[in-house]
């Protein structure tokens, strides 16, 4: 089992939540960006900068991704290729998605869409703040629970 995170949009507290995890289960974490990151200095823990364009550190992180593996990640679409593959896939904000939840949350996603390409101000997702963190930090905990140590 391994951790990929979508790291372009992550937010570095969650990475930091990631990297404590990552360390402490002894699990390999992998950030994809299309832009250098830092990464502690760690056996368990890279970060892959992929070329720059539209959705390419999520294709990367797709033609990787074991059945099993966590990817982390908001991107609604990614989510949805994960599940497909067997994998599993945690938002940032502490929601994990299903293949029982993941068809309603594209259609909310392409239903905003729309609104917004139709003028319509949607607003944006709420701050970030404190009970989100609280939320990924319990549910990335919940989940390497399951996993047998190595």
């Amino acid at each position: 089992m391994q951790i990929w995170v979508d790291a372009d949009a992550c937010p570095g507290v969650i990475k930091e939540i990631i990297f404590r995890a990552a360390e402490r289960r002894q699990i390999q974490t992998t950030l994809v960006a299309n832009q250098m990151l830092r990464t502690p200095p760690s056996k368990f823990i890279r970060a892959i900068q992929v070329p720059s364009g539209f959705d390419v550190a999520d294709a990367h992180i797709v033609e990787q991704v074991q059945p099993g593996d966590l990817v982390i990640t908001a991107d609604i679409p990614l989510a949805s290729l994960v599940i497909g593959r067997g994998g599993h896939a945690l938002n940032p904000r502490g929601e994990m998605y299903t293949t029982a939840n993941i068809r309603e949350r594209l259609a909310m996603r392409n239903f905003m869409e729309e609104l917004r390409s139709a003028g319509v101000d949607t607003g944006g997702p709420a701050a970030f703040g404190q009970a989100d963190r609280q939320a990924f930090a319990n549910q990335l905990d919940r989940f390497l629970a399951r996993i047998p140590t190595t």
